[in-house]
């Protein structure tokens, strides 16, 4: 027998076996602010592979859609309003996962909120806003969360932040703050919770095309022009592109990946040099008398 003829088991595996078709078939995962934006493109991605997606947001109105989708394709979905500034209610919802369930594989901490503020006119209630949806809501989340994957064997834990968290950015120096402490966390806990098979991940998406970006980030022409310029891609990303990653990081192909924050923003925070791209500098000729 030649080795064109040889059975195709009788060949190790390759690399593309850990990007199977459906690698997430039969996970559970639980998807804050889920509904909507970001998060609602992550549970689609999450559902369309065979997973259980629990979606969770503050407003009922944004479960309708999901839910709607779930019923026409034949997903399976799920909905709960949840604030996850309320520890007893994170606790509730992932108590009600786990018995439904036995398990919680996959918990996506997206729940945020923005807007930009010079800091000088920054009030203390949407300092603390921010910080409670985000970074608190992160740590109740994954504490509640972590609590039953620690039970059951270990699972995976993404976390969405932004690339401000370690560049900074005017006018959202609460979202920063937030962030930072959440990219701190997603280390800390890849290191605490690696022993009980439990990874923690974080994705830094640049600015993307939504309606929350449009009436936050760039409410008019002028200012989308001006944000679109310093991406050196110069384009906005889709959701779908960024949540594409968000499945790759939860996927079998990201097994040794832990501890890691993803960049997906188009090369806008990279350095970007004191000239402009393509530009040749001729230096001048008297500068140094020395330099022929």
């Amino acid at each position: 027998m030649t080795s064109t003829d040889a059975p195709p088991s009788a060949h190790p595996s390759t690399a593309a076996d850990l990007l199977a078709p459906h690698p997430l078939r039969d996970r559970v995962a639980v998807v804050t602010g889920g509904g909507t934006g970001l998060g609602l493109e992550i549970s689609r991605g999450l559902a369309a592979l065979g997973s259980h997606v629990w979606i969770a947001s503050r407003s009922v109105e944004h479960h309708r859609g999901f839910l709607d989708e779930c019923a026409a394709r034949g997903w399976k979905g799920q909905a709960r309003v949840l604030d996850v500034r309320e520890p007893a209610s994170v606790g509730a919802l992932a108590r009600e996962v786990e018995a439904q369930h036995g398990r919680c594989d996959i918990l996506v901490n997206n729940a945020a909120g923005n807007f930009v503020c010079p800091s000088e006119r920054l009030s203390e209630r949407a300092w603390r806003a921010v910080l409670g949806i985000v970074l608190d809501g992160s740590f109740y989340c994954s504490r509640e969360f972590g609590r039953v994957m620690i039970g059951h064997g270990g699972g995976q834990i993404l976390n969405v932040l932004a690339t401000y968290a370690w560049t900074g950015m005017p006018g959202v120096l609460h979202s920063a703050c937030a962030k930072a402490g959440v990219l701190a966390m997603t280390r800390t806990l890849a290191v605490e919770w690696a022993r009980h098979g439990i990874r923690v991940n974080a994705i830094a998406p640049g600015p993307f095309d939504s309606d929350g970006a449009r009436a936050n980030l760039w409410p008019d022409a002028e200012h989308e022009r001006r944000l679109r310029e310093r991406i050196p891609l110069q384009r906005f990303a889709g959701t779908r592109e960024v949540a594409a990653q968000c499945l790759w990081l939860l996927s079998p192909g990201s097994s040794y990946v832990n501890g890691e924050c993803v960049t997906i923003d188009g090369g806008a925070s990279l350095g970007q040099g004191m000239w402009d791209a393509g530009t040749a500098i001729r230096r001048r000729r008297d500068a140094d008398p020395e330099q022929p």
